[in-house]
């Protein structure tokens, strides 16, 4: 048996998406934690700035106070006001975002403004004006020392928000790559579950199967499903594989409840379902509630009752285990169930049922369409506010 051209190219796509996922997380991760390295060394700075400030604040108040010696102070208050204002210049230039460099930009005028009454207090000591200096140093020297001082803290605040805001936008691109990377995944492994090995000569003949030209592509058909009464597009054709494309490009549009019916609607008919249900887990996740339905009148889907999780049922049981499910017909029956997961990136958010006519439920077509169909559906549901729906009315925030 040699391996089909087609398998080889689907797998190679398949491993090149899935590369690319995994180079953009490892890379937005180091982004991340370069950034918070950043911010640790910037809070540092912030509080060695506040620290510096409240010394020159306080040896200032040093030249009115009785016992001090103004020639020490005056040297150590100038000093202190230049390692001040390098200590702002210094946070301003590390400064990621612009509202912490407008703040700083102001805590450095601020220690300027700072500087200016220092020397008018000097002025006033000199000319042995100690009142006047010392209203100068607790009113204005104090407010303007107290002012640089929030603007540092309101710049560190600045900085925290900023990379809030650049990490969740981080994580949803994240989000995005992984789920665009598991629906390319899943698209290959349908399409690797409808070539059919190429074999040589005898090999083929002995067991009765048709040999396949290089390149060619050909759907698996169940002997079950080889006629269609209904009129339904036929479960094992490249239509089929053709309307499942479709399907999945028009959830990707989908902007309110009424455009998710109609595709509920399409979805039926491809799968040949004479009922479909969405159903989506509580907020807890104890149980699972129908949201959304086709096939079932709304007086059926409202007297449906919440589906604990530890039920013994096949919705249940793909919620639990976020595998699919398949629930053959009895005899004499004609409908069996095809229930997928829906599955998000935080995990399994709901199931999708399916009641298939004419014992379809064990068609490998449908069983994919299924997943296909329950894998788009879930990255539509994760994106809107699934936690909102009303499972006694059916209805669905999207």
């Amino acid at each position: 048996m040699r391996s089909h051209p087609a398998r080889l190219t689907f797998v190679a796509v398949a491993l090149i998406a899935i590369g690319a996922a995994a180079f953009f997380l490892i890379q937005s991760e180091k982004q991340i934690l370069q950034r918070r390295t950043r911010l640790r060394a910037f809070d540092l700075q912030a509080r060695e700035a506040a620290g510096v400030l409240a010394d020159v604040r306080a040896a200032q108040q040093a030249y009115v106070a009785a016992g001090q010696g103004v020639a020490y102070w005056m040297p150590k208050v100038a000093s202190l006001i230049d390692e001040a204002a390098r200590s702002v210049d210094s946070l301003r230039a590390s400064a990621d975002s612009a509202p912490a460099r407008e703040s700083l930009l102001q805590a450095g005028a601020t220690v300027t403004e700072f500087g200016n009454v220092d020397r008018r207090a000097r002025d006033y000591l000199k000319s042995e004006q100690q009142l006047m200096a010392g209203d100068v140093v607790f009113t204005e020297g104090g407010e303007t020392a107290a002012q640089a001082g929030r603007l540092i803290e309101a710049a560190r605040i600045g900085e925290h928000q900023a990379l809030d805001e650049s990490e969740a936008g981080r994580r949803r691109r994240q989000a995005y790559a992984l789920g665009g990377a598991a629906a390319v995944s899943v698209i290959v492994m349908v399409l690797l579950a409808f070539i059919v090995p190429e074999r040589e000569g005898p090999t083929a003949a002995s067991l009765g199967e048709t040999p396949v030209a290089d390149g060619e592509l050909m759907l698996r058909e169940s002997p079950l499903r080889r006629a269609d009464p209904a009129g339904h597009v036929p479960r094992q054709s490249v239509p089929a594989l053709k309307a499942a494309a479709e399907l999945c490009t028009e959830l990707g549009r989908v902007s309110d409840l009424e455009d998710l019916r109609k595709l509920l609607v399409r979805a039926a008919g491809a799968l040949d379902a004479s009922g479909l249900i969405i159903w989506i887990g509580s907020p807890t996740g104890a149980d699972l509630r129908p949201v959304l339905a086709h096939g079932y009148s709304p007086q059926t889907l409202a007297r449906m009752p919440a589906v604990p999780r530890s039920a013994d049922n096949a919705a249940a049981a793909a919620y639990r285990t976020s595998a699919l499910q398949i629930v053959l017909s009895r005899p004499g029956a004609s409908s069996g169930a095809v229930v997928a997961p829906l599955l998000s990136p935080e995990g399994c958010i709901g199931a999708l049922t399916a009641e298939i006519n004419d014992r379809g439920e064990t068609s490998d077509a449908v069983q994919a369409f299924a997943e296909i169909f329950a894998a788009q559906l879930a990255s539509v549901l994760a994106s809107s506010s699934v936690p909102a729906a009303n499972a006694g009315q059916g209805q669905l925030a999207i």
